[in-house]
């Protein structure tokens, strides 16, 4: 355990360490766990099961490393693990398997220290007391006057200062005008300085309905690209699935999350990612961000958003939370980016496994009478990260769904 924390410092801390020997024990020393975020156990002899009872039935996630000729338990948390415990099982004589979960360990952490802000309506708030009961993540609402008037505080020679670099920047600017994009800025200057009052790290705003409604002075697109890039989340039509689906796998991958309109082409086995909003550090938080052309938001031709133009020859995951319980999850592969009017202005073009059969199990799951954007939106993540996915739904509690 000291060899781990000193591989990953900062990143992991071990606590606890007792040698428990029957089920009482188990249960007064679950009383004092409340703050770990995992409990790790290590059984050392066999019929250690009432324990690993006790250890399930507290509703911790946990990680039961078993050694081999350590005991024949490791068979009772497979059984549990299979009946839906938030249980995960290494059975393995090398204790780097370890090394794996240090990132998973600290998406759990996340969770339950996020805090996820909703802006929308007050009747259309979104429902955010399954995910607080699931994850630990906090929420708050506010308004959108509350944004306004942080916009109106904003910093207007900063927010020029970081639009002249925003220009700059770009490959090219299609439509936007230079005081379009400086009050994109001072949006994100806004917006960020709400987060930081709420000592929040995500906002998600019904955008479409709140500039239409002039309730926003600018489209976010620009803040939320800002945003992602930084490690922060930003995301568009106050999508709380889609929030907490970047919140699960950018915490492990390091890599932002691109919400999606996909798009099927049966024909050549494609799915096309389209959206207005894009970050642009999409191969992860450290690396050179990709090309991008500064464009109006497609709807209506207002404001701006961004058209970037992310990089082929990669595996992606993509998924979405559907509820705390259950999260849709499908890969394939990104083959480059299609210029095209029609659509939103970033698209993602990638090959899958089998279009036609992802086409005909589509939100299998979902009423044909939820929303659109319910039943369209998905998430896509440089990377393929399957794997570490199905660990966290293990500890975590959670049912993934393929799709395709």
């Amino acid at each position: 355990m000291s060899e781990i924390e000193r591989r990953y410092p900062g990143q992991i801390r071990f606590t606890g360490g007792e040698h428990l020997k029957d089920a009482a024990e188990m249960s007064a020393w679950l009383g004092g766990a409340d703050d770990a975020d995992v409990v790790l156990a290590f059984n050392m002899v066999t019929i250690v099961f009432p324990m690993l009872r006790r250890l399930v039935e507290s509703g911790k996630p946990a990680l039961l490393f078993s050694a081999p000729y350590q005991g024949h338990d490791w068979s009772h948390a497979a059984a549990y693990a299979q009946k839906g415990a938030k249980l995960e099982l290494i059975a393995s004589s090398d204790f780097t398997a370890l090394d794996e979960y240090v990132p998973l360990f600290r998406t759990i952490h996340h969770l339950r220290h996020s805090k996820v802000l909703l802006v929308s309506p007050p009747k259309h708030h979104p429902r955010s007391e399954g995910y607080h009961a699931q994850f630990g993540t906090s929420f708050a609402y506010p308004t959108y006057q509350d944004l306004k008037s942080a916009f109106e505080a904003a910093d207007a020679d900063q927010a020029t200062r970081l639009a002249d670099e925003f220009i700059r920047a770009a490959a090219k600017v299609v439509e936007p005008t230079r005081p379009e994009i400086i009050d994109s800025m001072k949006l994100y200057l806004g917006i960020h300085e709400v987060l930081q009052r709420e000592r929040a790290n995500a906002i998600a705003i019904d955008c479409l309905g709140g500039f239409g409604r002039k309730e926003l002075p600018a489209y976010p697109c620009v803040a939320f690209s800002q945003l992602n890039d930084a490690g922060w989340y930003g995301v568009c039509e106050c999508d709380l699935e889609s929030t907490m689906t970047q919140l699960l796998i950018t915490s492990f991958s390091r890599r932002p999350g691109f919400v999606s309109d996909p798009v099927f082409d049966a024909s050549r086995n494609e799915v096309i990612h389209a959206h207005c909003v894009s970050a642009t550090r999409m191969r992860g938080l450290e690396t050179p961000p990709c090309p991008y052309l500064v464009r109006s938001h497609l709807e209506d031709h207002q404001g701006v958003s961004m058209q970037v133009l992310t990089p082929p020859g990669e595996p992606v995951t993509v998924a979405k939370f559907t509820s705390p319980r259950e999260l849709l999850l499908s890969t394939g592969e990104a083959l480059g980016n299609v210029d095209n009017e029609r659509g939103c202005r970033t698209k993602i073009r990638t090959k899958v496994k089998d279009a036609r059969k992802m086409l005909s199990q589509w939100a299998s799951n979902l009423e044909p009478t939820a929303g659109t954007r319910d039943l369209l939106h998905r998430v896509v993540f440089y990377g393929d990260y399957s794997t570490q996915v199905e660990r966290l739904a293990q500890l975590t509690g959670f049912r993934i769904v393929r799709e395709g």
